[in-house]
Formats: structure tokens, sequence, C-alpha cells
């Protein structure tokens, strides 16, 4: 859950300076604020590079997967090989368990 974001801080710089950190938090994928408050707290700044493709297809097999569990529901079709579409999405989500265990 997102948390609301309730009040402003001011800050002056140098146009280099604010060149430069804009640069940074596109690099990490991140707002410039969120850029700023996770360095100002001390937080880590994890970039996985590729999850982004990992998330599409993880995305489109589930919605594969939502497709064919509800045409099977209404007897429209026999889901042949079903097994294999399973077997492809477990696969993925155990690269996502890998990412997780080499991040943590």
């Amino acid at each position: 859950m997102k948390k609301k974001k309730e009040t402003i801080i001011t800050a002056r710089m140098t146009l280099a300076d604010k060149e430069r950190i804009q640069k940074k938090a596109a690099q990490a994928g991140m707002t410039v604020t969120d850029y700023l408050t996770t360095c100002a707290l001390d937080k880590e700044i994890i970039r996985v590079e590729g999850m982004d493709e990992i998330l599409m297809e993880l995305k489109a097999q589930g919605r594969n997967l939502n497709q064919l569990t509800t045409l099977a529901n209404m007897g429209k079709l026999t889901v042949l090989r079903g097994d294999d579409l399973a077997d492809g999405y477990a696969a993925i989500c155990e690269q996502l368990r890998r990412i997780l265990r080499e991040v943590t």
C-alpha cells in the first residue's frame, strides 16, 4: 500500500546537481522524490535489470490462464496440454524466487 505524500520540502541546488539527481533517479527506475527519500533515509536501492520483461511475461501467462479457466468453466473448451502452460508459469515464478534470493 502506498503512503500518502502530504508535505513538501524545497531545496536549492545547481542545475548540474539537479540534472545529476534526475539521471540517477531515472537509472534506478524511480521518481526523483522516491530516489531522494530513499537516499536520505539510508535505504538500499536495488535495481534488477530484465525484471520488466519477466513481469510482462508473468502477466501474459496469468491472463492466458484466466482466459482458459473462464472458457473451460463455461464449457466452451477442453484444455489440452494445460500442464505445459502451468509448467511455463511455474518456471517464471521460480525465476522470480531466484532473483529475490539474490537481492535480499
